[in-house]
């Protein structure tokens, strides 16, 4: 009867074990996603949007003709929603560990969602004006939404970061939760 009991509880180890890997995987999957969409946003800001502005209204026609195939929207629409999508999944898998554990991912999530909610209220307007139906002889139009795009996309950056920052303080608790107990 032990035998079996001392093999039944063996199992049930393994698969925790292998439980937890998982969960673990998920969580630096879901950082890595996250971590690429704030490089991504900030190779935008450094180098993609000083090209916009750098002699408008040519530059802008430039982008327009540059963006009439595929442009940096399509890469947000693939990775924005698997961030999303990640980190929530990591919150539901980490509930029941520490609650700093589940306040930190919480905290992550809101920022992912928080990034993607100023990206479609602020961002794509302004691509709008600046890429599509905006005319090229509005240049004061153009010249403002490129600076307000500048400087806020350096904001979404911070946000990006901040919820970057909670992710990993999660995983900080998680392994040193896991060798204190």
């Amino acid at each position: 009867m032990s035998v079996k009991y001392n093999l039944k509880k063996q199992g049930q180890c393994i698969f925790a074990e292998k439980y937890n890997k998982m969960k673990n995987l998920i969580l630096f999957l879901s950082i890595t996603i996250a971590s690429g969409l704030l490089i991504t946003n900030v190779y935008n800001s450094m180098i993609d949007a000083r090209s916009w502005g750098s002699n408008i209204p040519t530059s802008i026609e430039t982008t327009r003709a540059y963006f009439k195939e595929v442009n940096p929207g399509n890469f947000y629409r693939v990775f924005s929603p698997i961030n999303q999508i990640l980190g929530l999944l990591v919150v539901i898998l980490f509930w029941k560990t520490f609650p700093s554990v589940r306040l930190y991912l919480g905290v992550a999530f809101i920022m992912y969602l928080m990034a993607d909610a100023i990206t479609f209220k602020y961002f794509y307007p302004r691509n709008e004006i600046m890429f599509k139906t905006t005319s090229l002889a509005d240049v004061e139009i153009l010249k403002t939404a490129w600076q307000q795009w500048s400087n806020m996309n350096w904001v979404r950056s911070l946000i990006l970061l901040i919820g970057i920052a909670f992710s990993w303080l999660s995983l900080h608790k998680i392994y040193i939760g896991n060798t204190v107990s």
